[in-house]
């Protein structure tokens, strides 16, 4: 699709962008702004705002609007707890209270730990779309870049104080300060702001060491503003006209409340917003949460997920709908699901024309760059798991098994393969995977009966040439007939010979997949 082809509002980023333009009028551009803190791994729940506010500006810009995409990196926050995943706990133990773009970066060369995370993060947004202008909030606090809106936050003290005790049970103490202070003695946050001179010049004491200190707000690198009078200054600062948050700060009295009050003391107004869901983990351990380490991030789900199927997941889903991620079985109805909108969108697949539009917007929506001209190649995922493991994961060996892949398909194949197999080795159900025996690996005890009918079914592997999946299975049953063997008897001895298990894969498709040079030997052995 073109950047400036008008597109129908039938998606919820659609109708989003609409409101924006409605809201804030005729602009030259519009400013979208997401955030995170790199207080540890950044987990699939942040990805899920960094991508709404993604789909949101992809549509404006297909409305033909300019767009600003913003990322900050709010890496001036303090380090307040040490994450369990992460080596040298005791090192990262002396930094706590200080910034985290102090802390040092334990487990890799980066200058911090917050840069860490933020490499990560960085390295990973644009495999999935997602390339925003990036801003680092420790870099614009220790120029000073935000003096001016520091001194404003000390002016309206008592405006900002009224309207942040709106929502408290307990106003806010007389002598509290909009500012917090790194100790330049300590470089903790361990201060109390003392007072301030009307313009430039702020008084704290360290609460460590007793010392007192007056410091240039134009000058100093040691003062910032608290999240719920920093946010709204941003906003007022980039002009933003769209930032969504979270269940926790769209809550009664949550920061984003307190923060469409308080911007208006710098001559601004808030954002047009949403307020999105928490997402749940299927199939895997592990609570969502940073500063535990205990997270599922953007990598982890680009192990089993292709970048389109991870943005089809959030494409099709209300952001005010919660949701998983799944790591079990649901991952074969994911992909089915989204190769299905493939299809429709390609019109190889019926559909009413009342679903149709969605679902073409969908795929557009989900697509990391251009929407591609022709379809794409498909193999049914559960088909490409077996495939696979009858390959013993060899992925060259599958690509080149398959007919009419074209070169230019092979790459959006090879990552779905590997997706696919990875998924197979973690978190497949034991029952799903196998792997084929070698000749003579499996020694089973058969009657005369049993024997016979496995010889006879060698006998039909040898012809496999001349036969389809359909006559293959028919030719099954007429053996264990033949034989007297119960047909259910004879799948059971022949999956403990092929892979050592009482079931598999149907057994007809799966002797034709794997094939008469892998099938043949290992029968012959057991014969």
């Amino acid at each position: 699709m073109s950047e400036n082809k008008k597109v129908k509002s039938v998606h919820w980023a659609d109708i989003n962008a609409d409101k924006i333009m409605r809201e804030k009028g005729k602009k030259d551009h519009y400013t979208c702004a997401s955030g995170v803190t790199p207080s540890g791994t950044v987990h699939i729940g942040n990805f899920r705002e960094i991508i709404s506010v993604e789909l949101v500006a992809r549509a404006l810009k297909q409305k033909g609007e300019n767009v600003r995409f913003i990322f900050s990196w709010d890496d001036y926050d303090v380090f307040r707890k040490v994450p369990k995943n992460m080596p040298e706990p005791e090192l990262l133990e002396t930094f706590l209270r200080k910034p985290i773009t102090m802390v040092p970066d334990t487990r890799g060369n980066n200058e911090s730990y917050a840069q860490f995370n933020e490499k990560e993060l960085e390295g990973l947004l644009h495999v999935v779309g997602v390339s925003p202008e990036y801003i680092y909030q420790a870099p614009r606090y220790q120029s000073s870049e935000y003096a001016k809106g520091i001194r404003t936050a000390l002016e309206k003290k008592a405006e900002i104080k009224a309207y942040l005790d709106e929502h408290r049970t307990t106003p806010l103490a007389d002598d509290w300060w909009p500012v917090s202070v790194f100790s330049s003695f300590t470089q903790k946050d361990t201060t109390t702001v003392l007072g301030w001179d009307g313009e430039w010049g702020l008084t704290y004491r360290c609460d460590e060491t007793g010392n007192e200190e007056t410091v240039d707000l134009r000058e100093t690198s040691i003062v910032k503003l608290p999240w719920r009078v920093d946010w709204p200054m941003r906003w007022a600062l980039e002009d933003v006209d769209f930032e969504p948050a979270g269940k926790d700060h769209h809550s009664e009295g949550g920061s984003f409340d307190t923060s469409r009050n308080v911007v208006k003391v710098f001559g601004s107004e808030a954002p047009v917003t949403f307020q999105y869901d928490f997402i749940r983990i299927k199939g895997r351990g592990g609570k969502i949460s940073s500063s535990t380490g205990e997270v599922i991030s953007l990598r982890d789900v680009l192990e089993i997920y292709q970048p389109e199927i991870i943005r089809y997941l959030f494409v099709g889903t209300r952001p005010n709908t919660e949701f998983a991620i799944s790591f079990d079985l649901d991952v074969l109805k994911i992909y089915e699901d989204y190769d299905k909108c493939e299809r429709i969108y390609f019109g190889q697949q019926p559909i009413n024309e009342k679903k149709k539009a969605k679902e073409l917007r969908n795929y557009e929506l989900s697509q990391v760059g251009e929407v591609p001209t022709e379809m794409p190649y498909q193999i049914q995922i559960r088909h490409l798991c077996n495939i696979l493991q009858s390959n013993g994961g060899d992925i060259d060996a599958v690509i080149t098994s398959l007919p009419d892949v074209k070169a230019d398909q092979i790459p959006r194949l090879r990552n779905r393969c590997e997706c696919a197999w990875n998924w197979v080795k973690n978190f497949a159900p034991e029952d799903f995977r196998f792997a084929l025996n070698t000749p003579g690996t499996a020694t089973i005890e058969m009657t005369e009966a049993e024997l016979a009918a496995i010889k006879g079914l060698t006998e039909e592997v040898r012809k496999m040439d001349s036969h389809t999946e359909k006559s293959m299975a028919e030719a099954i049953y007429v053996v264990a007939h033949d034989h007297e063997v119960e047909p259910t008897e004879l799948f059971r001895l022949v999956y403990q010979i092929l892979i050592s298990k009482e079931k598999g894969p149907r057994l007809a498709g799966f002797i034709m997949l794997c094939g008469k040079d892998k099938i043949l030997p290992i029968l012959e052995a057991a014969l």
